[in-house]
């Protein structure tokens, strides 16, 4: 879910805030670099950032009143970093909380940190992990969009959790209660992410190969298995 306006208390806002402003920073640097040494990557950012909004913008029907949606995150992670992924991450929320009531101004740093920040990271993290491996191109792209999924909603149970520990059992009681309530619609979701960003990624080999490796997302011969294996 995107935490909505109104529900953080100020000072947690201020603190999230904190944590996202100097990521976003850098992450513009690093897109001002990315653009002026390719510009042939602004189809792939916008590919990316496209599926970050349209997946990002389905909400369906949680537990107890709230909602679950897919993020998207993890083909840009895979494609452009975790920070770069956060500028996109941020440009879609900002939208997002003025024109879809999904959000608010003021608890952008805290659904900034974790669909634009800590999501990302994992998915990029795992990416990184697979990519000069034996494991095929798919499967990484797959546990990279999946994992930067749930990884959100774990810190945005974490968020909740600190500005609202529970009367028994405090912090610890309180996360693992909102992550119980997240799971039952989100790990079905963060699979279904996966597979469906996995059939994506098939597109972008078949149809743009030689711009994953112009710029170093996998090597030549590994998207020549992934094509033969396709």
């Amino acid at each position: 879910m995107h935490i909505m306006e109104g529900f953080l208390p100020w000072q947690w806002c201020i603190v999230w805030w904190l944590i996202a402003l100097p990521c976003l920073a850098y992450g513009v640097w690093r897109l001002k670099k990315v653009i002026d040494a390719d510009r042939e990557a602004l189809p792939l950012l916008g590919v990316t950032g496209g599926f970050i909004f349209i997946l990002s913008s389905l909400k369906l029907p949680s537990v107890t009143g709230s909602c679950s949606h897919p993020t998207g995150t993890g083909l840009s992670a895979i494609c452009f970093g975790p920070w770069i992924t956060s500028v996109i991450c941020a440009i879609v929320l900002l939208f997002q909380s003025l024109f879809l009531a999904h959000g608010g101004l003021s608890v952008l740093g805290a659904n900034i940190v974790s669909m634009g920040i800590v999501g990302p990271m994992v998915g990029y993290a795992i990416y990184r992990l697979l990519r000069d491996t034996s494991v095929s191109i798919y499967i990484t792209v797959f546990l990279a969009t999946a994992l930067a999924d749930m990884f959100t909603y774990v810190t945005t149970s974490l968020e909740l959790a600190l500005a609202y520990p529970a009367e028994v059992g405090g912090f610890a009681s309180s996360f693992v209660l909102f992550l119980a309530i997240f799971a039952v619609t989100q790990v079905p979701l963060a699979i279904v992410e996966g597979i469906v960003l996995a059939l994506v990624f098939k597109y972008i080999i078949a149809l743009k190969p030689d711009i994953l490796i112009r710029m170093k997302i996998f090597s030549e011969t590994q998207i020549n298995k992934a094509r033969g294996e396709a």
